[in-house]
């Protein structure tokens, strides 16, 4: 089982940035994609983004643009940048790693835009 751990959030100012990351254990090319998530106050859970091991990337629209996914594989890292920042993503962002359609997830980190 692949364990995963997130940090890098905090309160930041609309038009701000953090960087969120992803650590795993287990080997980078035994992951087969890793994905964002975030669950606002009284919302669903959604998904804000998926990097896959082949280096594709998917966004979802409301963060395109804005949100950037990297990864350094030497340390068994995936990043979450986020530029841009509005109230609106305001959330509990989360981070799950998928091997071979078993998901692994992270424990959530609260990332909060306001003045």
């Amino acid at each position: 089982q692949v364990q995963v751990a997130l940090s890098g959030g905090g309160l930041v100012q609309p038009g701000g940035s953090l960087r969120l990351s992803c650590a795993h254990t287990g080997s980078p090319f035994s992951i087969d994609s890793i994905g964002w998530y975030r669950q606002a106050p009284g919302k669903q859970r959604e998904w804000v983004a998926t990097g896959e091991s082949t280096g594709r990337t998917f966004y979802a629209d409301s963060v395109k643009g804005r949100f950037t996914i990297s990864r350094d594989n030497t340390k068994n890292l995936v990043y979450l940048q986020m530029n841009g920042l509005k109230p609106e993503d305001t959330a509990v962002y989360y981070c799950a790693t998928n091997q071979a359609g078993r998901y692994s997830w992270g424990q959530g980190t609260q990332v909060t835009v306001s003045s």
